[in-house]
């Protein structure tokens, strides 16, 4: 089985499915992705990306505000906690800093970051952690802020190997989108090949970001599996091995499936 351990479901282009999340699900099956992590970017999506996990028992859900967003509703570490008590919530996030399209004074994104860290470590639940040119600062609040308590993962991971070390210190993951698949990844596609095999996960950051071959496509978690294909590619090993392992991390990092209907109580 292979997991997409970070898509947006509420996002998806569905209109090959008839308009439907159903034809997804199924898609996605179809090529062996037997869970999806779909992950929540701020409070007004919230609902939605709550209701599709509470729907589908292959789906568990996240709650967090994107590094990015400027606008709507801006949570504290207490509402944070009291949302993420919820069953079908598996982690805090995506949070953390990205400062490519931001400039002056990034105090903003540092505090909400550390709401988020606080709230994760006041559930125990792990992270979800979104880094973009701020390496220095993220890895230095997650230090501060003591999120090797509860660990989580690095998603989208686009860093050098240096980086993934000093995350991995910080008991996370990192997780490998489509973008390890780009003919121009090499410093990337390294860090694939020279991970620990208990701290590997794949995702589609899905409608983003769509993999070799299909780049340029509106991504779906269905083609997480090319992305599974070109690690294995990449470090010698059979597509069977790589879905056993990041299957495994997944579960680990994240914990077990609440299913049925007392998950959806």
């Amino acid at each position: 089985m292979l997991i997409d351990s970070h898509c947006h479901l509420d996002r998806l282009d569905l209109t090959p499915f008839d308009g439907k999340i159903e034809g997804a699900l199924d898609a996605a099956r179809e090529q062996g992705v037997g869970h999806m992590l779909c992950v929540c970017i701020d409070m007004e999506n919230f609902p939605d990306v709550l209701d599709i996990a509470r729907r589908f028992d292959q789906v568990s859900a996240s709650v967090g505000v994107h590094p990015e967003a400027r606008a709507g509703h801006e949570p504290d570490a207490d509402e944070l906690a009291e949302l993420a008590g919820d069953p079908q919530v598996v982690a805090i996030g995506e949070t953390g800093l990205d400062y490519f399209r931001c400039e002056g004074d990034m105090r903003w994104q540092q505090e909400r970051l550390r709401r988020h860290v606080a709230a994760a470590r006041r559930v125990g639940k792990p992270l979800i952690i979104h880094m973009r040119e701020a390496t220095e600062d993220t890895l230095g609040i997650l230090r501060e802020e003591r999120a090797a308590d509860v660990g989580g993962v690095m998603h989208c991971f686009v860093e050098d190997w240096a980086a993934a070390k000093a995350a991995m210190d910080l008991n996370f993951y990192i997780s490998f989108s489509g973008i390890v698949t780009f003919r121009n990844a090499t410093q990337l596609k390294d860090v694939a090949a020279r991970m620990p095999e208990d701290r590997i996960l794949i995702e589609t950051d899905s409608p983003y970001l769509a993999p070799v071959p299909l780049r340029g496509r509106s991504n779906q978690p269905a083609y997480v599996r090319h992305v599974a294909e070109h690690i294995a590619e990449l470090r010698g090993t059979t597509l069977d091995a790589v879905a056993e392992t990041t299957t495994r991390n997944y579960f680990d990092l994240f914990g077990p499936v609440e299913t049925g209907a007392a998950a959806r109580a």
